[in-house]
């Protein structure tokens, strides 16, 4: 495969499957030197599967990736000296210290003498786990052991750093600060491939790769993705004396997206995201369309779209274009 001195991450084609199910489907990927590169979808989007690929731990069926020039399927053990992976599911000893876990790494890696020393104390003062040697793994907060997981994986100061859902079961002060982290890394020049479900996680990302069904159907920074979107979008919240929330929402997209200009509807929480082609022409037929049908409006305004209304409406299209595809027998 080819490699252009600025993609240090690359895959063609590729392809995994688990039987009958295809898990991964014809990726390409280019990924620069430097990037926080975020593999964005629900569970079963073939995120896990990518990275694990990536990371050489798991062979493609069909297609060919490369990390740093290096063939994954025939070249993968040269790969790992240069990469720091953190699975989903915490990976350290929790019978072993913070220390212990960090020295054991070290010793993997063959981190030794005053570099290992240095190194350990550096990635306890930057995940804030120095007051914490002592304590044992597996008596570590969540999001201790995200920290702590982060740490070993970095003792050998790798080129590229795959994080896979590494926030996920995280409390969500903890996963802004593990995100923090991840920031300052990036700062400093680290390749960052994390995965995740939480779309506000994607935005902080300098480009993303949307997965859905094993297919990737996006891959830009999250503004460009997020320019997609056509018109502007209206945040309203319906409100009823009589109407449970859950039929009440399901109720007013029914009655709004027939209203003459609706491109598109969502439901949000209690909230109705309604993109319109005009929210000065549109706003009001849409809340007149609403009291006609005694639904009332409890707040509206204008909005900015962020990355969830994008993947919605994306992942709509892209399944609007597999009916397509697909044979009416299929379908139906």
């Amino acid at each position: 495969m080819s490699h252009p001195n600025d993609f240090i991450i690359e895959t063609e084609n590729l392809v995994k499957k688990f039987g009958d199910t295809l898990a991964v489907e014809d990726l390409d990927l280019s990924i620069t030197k430097g990037e926080l590169f975020g593999l964005v979808g629900p569970d079963g989007a073939g995120k896990t599967t990518t990275i694990r690929m990536l990371v050489a731990i798991m062979n493609p069926t069909s297609g060919t990736a490369s990390v740093l020039g290096y063939d994954t399927k025939k070249e993968g053990e040269s790969i790992k000296p240069h990469i720091g992976y953190m699975a989903q599911q915490f990976s350290m000893y929790n019978d072993l210290s913070v220390m212990e876990n960090l020295n054991f790494f070290a010793d993997i890696f063959s981190v030794r003498g005053d570099l290992r020393r240095q190194r350990i104390q550096r990635l306890l003062e930057f995940a804030r786990l120095d007051e914490f040697t002592e304590r044992r793994a597996g008596h570590l907060s969540g999001g201790m052991k995200k920290k702590l997981a982060l740490a070993c994986s970095l003792i050998h100061e790798p080129d590229i750093l795959y994080l896979d859902e590494p926030s996920t079961g995280v409390d969500p002060v903890s996963r802004r600060k593990f995100w923090d982290i991840l920031t300052n890394l990036h700062i400093q020049g680290v390749t960052i491939v994390v995965s995740t479900p939480y779309m506000d996680e994607a935005e902080r990302c300098s480009r993303v790769g949307l997965m859905f069904g094993g297919r990737l159907i996006e891959c830009d920074t999250p503004a460009a993705i997020k320019s997609r979107l056509e018109g502007d979008l209206l945040e309203l919240k319906p409100v009823s004396a009589t109407e449970h929330s859950v039929g009440l929402l399901q109720r007013a997209k029914e009655v709004t997206e027939p209203v003459a200009g609706v491109l598109e509807v969502q439901t949000y929480g209690d909230l109705l995201h309604v993109f319109v082609d005009s929210a000065a022409q549109r706003e009001k037929a849409v809340v007149a369309a609403l009291d006609r049908d005694d639904i009332g409006v409890q707040s509206l305004r204008v909005t900015q779209p962020r990355m969830e209304q994008a993947f919605i409406s994306l992942v709509r299209r892209e399944e609007a274009q597999l009916k397509v595809e697909m044979p009416e027998e299929v379908v139906a």
